[in-house]
């Protein structure tokens, strides 16, 4: 781990590159299965989503499935202005900024 790099980075941005990489990775990502990886409040989820990440260009579609209006999952279609690469190699270091523990 980069601790000169983990001293730098912003936890807010932190938070955005690690839905878009958890969105990206996990197998059909809603809100309870990315509430569940991070350890979040559905809110907080919520407004990276929504909020966070279209500031970054972050392009994220929800994949409507049944009837009921939160039945479904979020595809990723553009990482906008992160690096999807740099996320991957530095995960370790984004995760100990927001003490989250991702299951392998």
């Amino acid at each position: 781990m980069n601790r000169e790099l983990t001293d730098q980075l912003n936890p807010t941005i932190c938070r955005r590159m690690l839905i878009t990489h958890l969105i990206e990775t996990l197998p059909k990502p809603n809100n309870p299965a990315l509430e569940e990886a991070t350890g979040w409040p559905r809110r907080t989820v919520q407004d990276v989503i929504a909020k966070g990440l279209p500031g970054h260009g972050t392009q994220v579609e929800f994949i409507q499935e049944g009837v009921r209006n939160n039945d479904g999952y979020y595809a990723l279609r553009d990482w906008g202005s992160f690096n999807g690469e740099w996320v991957r190699e530095h995960l370790t270091e984004i995760c100990q900024v927001l003490d989250v523990t991702l299951e392998s």
